[in-house]
């Protein structure tokens, strides 16, 4: 329930430190907090994430580009968000918003920046030609990315946080964000009953954005036990679409990258080539 003891004072300021388990990190404030480069690699592509929900988004448009034999190569390296990382200036000079995934294409002349997770996917999907679906569903695609672009923060950091990070617990939050993810999951769930993927029979970058965010609920890895507490069998077609994208040999590597938790079996945190995947749980 709401806390009863808090009045909003006319105007906010940061006097009290914001809790939860990202409050270390957390400021009203932009900018780099240190001086330091970013490491770089020899390949084209320098790509600085984690493996969270967005930052898998970016791992599976460059594996699946690979796949598609495509010549290109990266180099990913781990920002570990809990150390602040993102805040260093190297960072801060690709993405100002300090947020992962981060990407530096240096395939032409001059080097680009590239920061947001959706706009990467686009970057890449245009630069290739690759993963944009016909000239048919083109527009149908782009509702299903910017669907999936504007959802996150309503799962993450509304139903996420209030529900999992929190330092305490509030029945409204975490009623209103059950309920808006919960809606978004059968939004998916009604259209993939109409159709093998979100833009229609299409694999596309639609698909890309939004299965690191239902994979997780459907395998129930994510927000302790959100799976259970969602009811998230209730949705049988996002089920067999997410399993369905799972066994892409893309897939499968791109959620390995930039990975610091789990099995080590199953973490390529500084991903050079395809052979940092060998002997790996794929």
């Amino acid at each position: 329930m709401a806390d009863p003891t808090y009045t909003p004072p006319e105007v906010w300021t940061n006097d009290t430190e914001n809790g939860g388990r990202f409050a270390s990190i957390n400021r009203p404030t932009a900018g780099a907090r240190e001086q330091k480069d970013l490491p770089v690699g020899e390949h084209p592509y320098q790509l600085y994430s984690l493996a969270t929900p967005n930052g898998v988004k970016a791992n599976i448009i460059l594996e699946e580009l690979i796949e598609a034999g495509h010549d290109l190569d990266y180099d990913a390296w781990v920002i570990n968000i809990g150390d602040g990382t993102q805040f260093t200036s190297g960072f801060v000079d690709i993405n100002p918003n300090s947020k992962i995934p981060a990407l530096l294409d240096r395939s032409g002349d001059t080097p680009v920046r590239v920061f947001e997770s959706g706009a990467i996917l686009m970057h890449l999907a245009e630069k290739y030609g690759a993963f944009l679906g016909s000239a048919e569903i083109r527009a149908e695609m782009l509702s299903w990315l910017f669907w999936q672009v504007g959802s996150a923060p309503f799962i993450g950091g509304g139903f996420g946080h209030f529900y999992a990070y929190a330092p305490e617990k509030y029945e409204y939050p975490i009623n209103r964000y059950a309920m808006e993810t919960k809606r978004l999951f059968d939004v998916a769930d009604k259209r993939l009953a109409e159709t093998q993927f979100l833009a229609g029979n299409e694999y596309t970058i639609a698909d890309m954005a939004t299965y690191p965010w239902l994979a997780p609920f459907v395998f129930g890895v994510i927000y302790e036990e959100a799976k259970t507490f969602l009811s998230i069998n209730e949705y049988e077609n996002v089920a067999r679409w997410v399993h369905e994208i799972s066994e892409r040999p893309a897939v499968k590597r791109a959620r390995m990258v930039n990975k610091v938790w789990g099995e080590e079996n199953t973490q390529v945190p500084n991903r050079h080539s395809a052979a940092d995947f060998e002997g790996k749980d794929i």
